[in-house]
C-alpha cells in the first residue's frame, strides 16, 4: 500500500459513510488540512493521527512482510 491508495480508501470510506471532511475532522480531533491532505495521499501524514481517521472510520490497518500472505 502507498500514501495514495491510503488516501483513496479513507476519502472512499468517508463518502460511503456521508460524512464531510469537516464532519470527519471534528468526529477524529484532527483538522481538516490534515484530513485534506491524508486523502491527496500527502506522504509525511502523521501516523498517530491518519490512525486516528482510520479508526473512526471503522478501518483496520494491516502490517506483515512482503512477500507474506
Amino acid at each position: 500500500m502507498d500514501t495514495t491508495l491510503l488516501g483513496r480508501t479513507v476519502r472512499d470510506a468517508r463518502k460511503k459513510q456521508h460524512l464531510t471532511q469537516e464532519q470527519l475532522a471534528a468526529l477524529c480531533g484532527v483538522g481538516t488540512r490534515f484530513l485534506r491532505e491524508l486523502e491527496h495521499g500527502k506522504e509525511t501524514c502523521h501516523v498517530g493521527k491518519v490512525l486516528q481517521v482510520a479508526r473512526a472510520l471503522g478501518l483496520e490497518i494491516r502490517i506483515s512482510q512482503r512477500g507474506q500472505p
